[in-house]
């Protein structure tokens, strides 16, 4: 059920995502009349779930109908009456005159070429918005006729073009400071704070071997002072060079290396220190069979030192860790706790998973919101995008390292990121950044993406000279191999992740 709730999660949030950054290509191709033949919602090779088009004036519907056939034919030598072909056997083509057009049989969907037909793919990844005279994942140089017309997108100014390519990208960037605004409006910005937490915070060794201790609380950096528990104080971090915090009622402040990178701080680097108190016992579970009670305090597990919640969980971790490399380990737990200030010693049975079956102490800090108006919201929800545009570009650069390359996730990994309830203001909050991701993904310059055709408009707008169509449809096919590649990458590293659990 969870599996099918996050599912369910990450296909509404990227069927949102691509229609709106398809729609962008759509309104700017419609302003400088570029015919748009084809908008769709998933990709739908020979046939289409839901097909709509207006065509002698009637709104026209098909369901589960094969695709429709170009509005194009044959160039045909004047002389022999034979088709023509380019230098490498493909043959030409040009499209129907309105007279051709005016033959074809009334409701046949050739007839209006200047409405575009709208549908729904069965393939139910991505989409597109077929532009016409485009080279794109939709048409290659074979299929546009060969003589340029007025109506086309290769025929429109350069600047024009410009704007039609970059209009995906707008669309996404303005849909992420829009949702960012109206969920500030609506739930206000929750935050962790990092002043006031009952232990201060707890750290890994790693950053201990930094110069932290536990129960340090955060203040500043040389550039940033700390406010709350997110990923910029991790960036900040990673950043700084020197740290100060607050440690037994003093300031104290110290260098930090010069080699560290976000990459270094994982998840355990740091978090809150919450003493490991249990806060409920799961009926039927080994916790609940060994006689351990809400209240208890756990100190330790089989030897180790699990007297924190982050402690408690990574000593499970690494037990699984060793099971999956194929140790021999025991599943039954010898846990040492305090009850009442009295210490006592239980085994508890896990199964291969290691869950002991209690919940989380209580959080030793409150959540706090900070509330906007509707116009407070605007300003704040387009800072509030900007920023996270920003930090997304900062981490970018860690794709480039083998570490970072290993950490590339495809769908299981973006659907794993939704919660795994049905949560609007999460689901909103998900869409949000990945709408930020997509615009910057979509403007690197890689052929087959949106910036890979802004790279050529850019260099046709500075020299005057128009990149070839042939170079275009060969620079097309090597990014979009290169987007599989990846794309077929960050998957496969999904699937070894799934499988070392």
């Amino acid at each position: 059920m969870v599996a099918l709730i996050k599912t369910a999660q990450l296909l509404l949030s990227l069927s949102i995502l691509v229609v709106f950054h398809e729609f962008g290509h759509f309104l700017w191709s419609k302003l400088f009349k570029a015919r748009v033949t084809k908008f769709y919602m998933f990709f739908n090779p020979q046939l289409s779930l839901v097909r709509v088009k207006k065509v002698d004036g009637r709104v026209r519907v098909r369901f589960f109908a094969p695709n429709v056939e170009e509005a194009i034919v044959p160039l045909t030598d004047d002389a022999t009456g034979e088709p023509k072909k380019n230098e490498k056997g493909d043959p030409l083509y040009r499209p129907m005159t309105d007279a051709e057009r005016a033959a074809l049989p009334v409701g046949d969907w050739r007839r209006d070429p200047d409405n575009t037909e709208f549908g729904i793919g069965w393939v139910p990844f991505g989409g597109y918005c077929s532009i016409a005279g485009m080279i794109d994942e939709t048409q290659t140089l074979a299929d546009l006729p060969s003589e340029p017309q007025p109506w086309e997108f290769r025929t429109k100014k350069a600047w024009q073009r410009l704007l039609i390519m970059v209009g995906g990208v707008v669309n996404n960037l303005i849909m992420a400071f829009l949702l960012y605004a109206a969920v500030l409006n609506i739930w206000g910005d929750e935050f962790r704070p990092l002043q006031g937490s009952s232990y201060g915070m707890e750290f890994s060794d790693d950053a201990k071997a930094m110069g932290f201790c536990d129960h340090d609380e955060l203040l500043r950096t040389d550039k940033v002072t700390f406010t709350r528990y997110d990923a910029d104080m991790l960036r900040a971090i990673a950043a700084a060079k020197t740290m100060t915090v607050l440690r037994d009622g003093q300031e104290v402040t110290f260098d930090m290396p010069e080699d560290v990178s976000l990459l270094d701080l994982s998840t355990s680097f740091i978090n809150y220190y919450t003493p490991m108190v249990i806060r409920e016992v799961l009926p039927e579970s080994g916790a609940a069979a060994a006689g351990l009670q809400a209240g208890d305090s756990i100190v330790s597990i089989n030897g180790q030192q699990a007297d924190t919640w982050m402690k408690f969980q990574g000593t499970l971790a690494a037990l699984a860790a060793r099971e999956a490399e194929g140790d021999i380990v025991n599943h039954d737990l010898t846990l040492v706790y305090y009850r009442a200030g009295n210490p006592d010693t239980v085994t508890v049975a896990t199964g291969s998973d290691f869950k002991v079956g209690v919940y989380a102490p209580e959080a030793p800090y409150e959540w706090q919101t900070q509330k906007y108006g509707f116009w407070a919201s605007i300003p704040a929800g387009i800072r509030y995008g900007w920023n996270t545009l920003k930090g997304y570009v900062s981490d970018f650069k860690y794709v480039f390292t083998k570490k970072g390359a290993k950490s590339l996730g495809g769908f299981g990994t973006i659907g794993s990121i939704f919660p795994s309830v049905w949560d609007w203001h999460s689901f909103w909050m998900m869409t949000a950044f990945l709408s930020v991701i997509l615009a910057f993904m979509n403007i690197i310059p890689i052929p087959g993406l949106d910036g890979g055709h802004v790279l050529f408009l850019l260099w046709e707008v500075i020299t005057g000279k128009k990149v070839s169509e042939n170079v275009m449809q060969k620079a097309e096919w090597v990014g979009f191999i290169l987007l599989i590649a990846l794309m077929l990458y960050a998957n496969v590293n999904d699937v070894f992740r799934f499988l070392i659990k």
